[in-house]
């Protein structure tokens, strides 16, 4: 997660656990699962959960003027050109 800078591009994934973070320029989204138990494993876990989550705040906090809400437009059906 080294190298994972929120909001920069539209083609980054990381994994942790099984939480899957997909970059975005107007978003970052998380999908999936994470399960945080009460062991080293879980700590490590948690810890690059905290250090995805301060990373976001950090980018967002710097933004002069934040919208309110950005507008997620839902994702258009195109015809398959392979068929």
């Amino acid at each position: 997660m080294q190298h994972f800078k929120p909001y920069e591009n539209e083609s980054e994934v990381i994994r942790i656990g099984n939480l899957e973070v997909e970059n975005r320029v107007d978003r970052v989204v998380l999908m999936g699962d994470l399960v945080l138990t009460k062991d080293k494993a879980g700590l490590e876990l948690a810890k690059e959960l905290q250090i995805l989550a301060a990373r976001v705040v950090k980018v967002l906090e710097k933004q002069k003027k934040l919208p309110d809400t950005v507008q997620v437009k839902p994702p258009v059906v195109v015809e398959n050109p392979f068929i």
